[in-house]
């Protein structure tokens, strides 16, 4: 069973940054696309970024590109997500999500697994 343990959340005022962490379990963590989604209340859970399993592909959600950097460590089996010039808006649920393959994923139907989340709150 692989687990992925988000860390990094918090609030933070508009234009402020955060970087979200997650630790994963199992050696295989370099064979596998990475990515993160979030879900704001009352709205459904949405794609953010991913990367594939080298680090060399990666792809962002509109709303985030410019602002958001994913990236991945295999050697420690660890992903980031540096968010900087947050916005209200970027309030949510962040989480971490390993996809059934090596290539990148952009929706949840390409997710086999999932972290817990870590909050998010950027006050204006």
């Amino acid at each position: 069973q692989v687990q992925l343990v988000e860390s990094g959340g918090g609030l933070v005022q508009a234009g402020g940054s955060l970087r979200l962490s997650c630790a994963t379990s199992g050696r295989t963590f370099g064979s596998y696309a990475m990515a993160w989604f979030r879900q704001a209340p009352g709205e459904e859970r949405e794609f953010v970024a991913a990367i594939n399993w080298s680090g060399a592909d990666t792809y962002y959600a509109d709303s985030v590109k410019g602002r958001f950097i994913i990236s991945r460590d295999n050697a420690k089996y660890t992903a980031s997500l540096q968010m900087n010039s947050l916005k209200p808006d970027d309030t949510a649920v962040y989480y971490c999500a390993r996809g059934q393959r090596s290539t990148v994923v952009v929706g949840s139907d390409g997710v086999d697994y999932w972290g817990q989340g870590t909050q998010v709150t950027v006050s204006s």
